[in-house]
C-alpha cells in the first residue's frame, strides 16, 4: 500500500474526492507509479502530480488509469467532470471579483482543459453589458456543477462498485435478514463518504445473541473492495472488535479492510476471498 502525501488543504472537495478515488484504485491494483506510467502512456512524474493533487489529470488519463487497474471508468469520469466544472466556476468567481489568483482548483482545471480556455477579452468587454454576460455564464456554470455533483452522489449511493463489479448491499438482502435486531438500530440517511471522517464503534451483543455496531443489521449482504456504505462501517467495527485492524473506520472497503477480512476468513477456516458474505457475517456477528 502506498504511503501517500497529504493532499493540499486548499484543494476543492470535489477535486479532492477524485484524487482519493484514483489513489484507492491504484492501491487496490498493486501497481507502482512506474508500472502505471508504462500501462497508460502518461509519465511517472505526471501521475505523481495527478495523485498528489498538484494537477488535475485530463479525461483521457483518468480513463487510462481505470483501464490499467481493471476498474470501471464510469464513476471516475463522472467525478472528473464535476472537478473540472468546479475549477471553471472557481476561476470565473476569481475573475469576477478581480482577484489576482484564481485559486488552487481553478488553476488545476485550467491545466486540464486548456482547449476550453477563452481568449482574453478585448476592449468591448469593458462595456456595461459584458459584465452581465459574464455573470450569467458563471451562474450557468454553477448550476451545471450542482447538477453534476448530484448525479455523482446518486451514482456512488446507488451503485457501489468493486473494480467494475457491483456488490449486493443491505437494500438487496432479504427483508428478514436486514430487519433491525433488538438494540441494534443504525444511523439514518444515505451513506456519503467524507474524507478524513472516522466512525466510533460501539459494538455490543443484542438480545438475539449477535454482535452489532449500530450501522447495519444485515447478515447476508455482500460487500467487498470498492464498496462505500454503512454496511462497510459495520464490517470495519466488527473486524476491529475481533482484533483484525481494518485501518480507518470510514465506510470505504479499501486494501486494509480487505486484508483484515482475509485474515479473519483464514482463521475461521472459511473461503478466503476478501469479500464479506453470509459465512463471513456469521463469523463477525457470533
Amino acid at each position: 500500500m502506498s504511503r501517500w502525501k497529504q493532499l493540499p488543504d486548499s484543494l476543492d472537495p470535489r477535486v479532492r474526492q477524485l484524487a482519493v478515488q484514483m489513489r484507492r484504485i491504484k492501491d487496490h491494483s498493486g501497481l507502482g507509479l512506474q508500472a502505471l506510467a508504462a500501462r497508460t502512456g502518461y509519465s511517472r512524474a505526471s501521475w505523481d502530480r495527478y495523485l498528489n493533487g498538484r494537477s488535475l489529470p485530463p479525461q483521457e488519463a483518468v480513463a487510462a488509469l481505470a483501464r490499467a487497474c481493471d476498474a470501471d471508468p464510469a464513476r471516475l469520469l463522472a467525478l472528473h467532470e464535476v472537478a473540472v466544472a468546479a475549477g471553471r466556476v472557481d476561476a470565473g468567481e476569481a475573475g469576477e471579483t478581480g482577484d489576482a489568483e484564481a485559486g488552487a482548483t481553478g488553476e488545476l482545471a485550467a491545466g486540464a482543459a486548456e482547449e476550453d480556455t477563452e481568449p482574453e477579452p478585448g476592449p468591448a468587454a469593458e462595456e456595461p453589458r459584458g459584465g452581465g454576460r459574464g455573470r450569467r455564464r458563471m451562474l450557468t456554470a454553477v448550476a451545471t456543477s450542482v447538477v453534476l455533483l448530484a448525479a455523482v452522489i446518486a451514482l456512488v449511493v446507488a451503485a457501489p462498485w468493486d473494480g467494475g463489479r457491483r456488490r449486493t448491499d443491505d437494500r438487496t438482502a432479504p427483508a428478514d435478514a436486514t430487519a433491525p435486531a433488538p438494540g441494534a438500530s443504525g444511523p439514518k440517511g444515505t451513506f456519503v463518504f467524507r474524507p478524513g471522517k472516522e466512525y466510533p464503534c460501539p459494538v455490543h451483543r443484542a438480545r438475539d445473541g449477535l454482535l452489532y455496531a449500530g450501522y447495519s443489521t444485515t447478515r447476508v449482504g455482500l460487500v467487498g473492495p470498492g464498496s462505500a456504505q454503512w454496511a462497510v462501517v459495520e464490517v470495519q467495527c466488527l473486524l476491529r472488535h475481533r482484533g483484525f485492524s481494518p485501518g480507518a473506520v470510514d465506510g470505504v472497503f479499501g486494501a486494509h479492510t480487505e486484508r483484515a477480512v482475509e485474515r479473519l476468513q483464514a482463521g475461521a477456516r472459511i473461503r478466503v476471498d476478501g469479500v464479506v458474505g453470509e459465512d463471513t457475517w456469521g463469523v463477525l456477528r457470533k
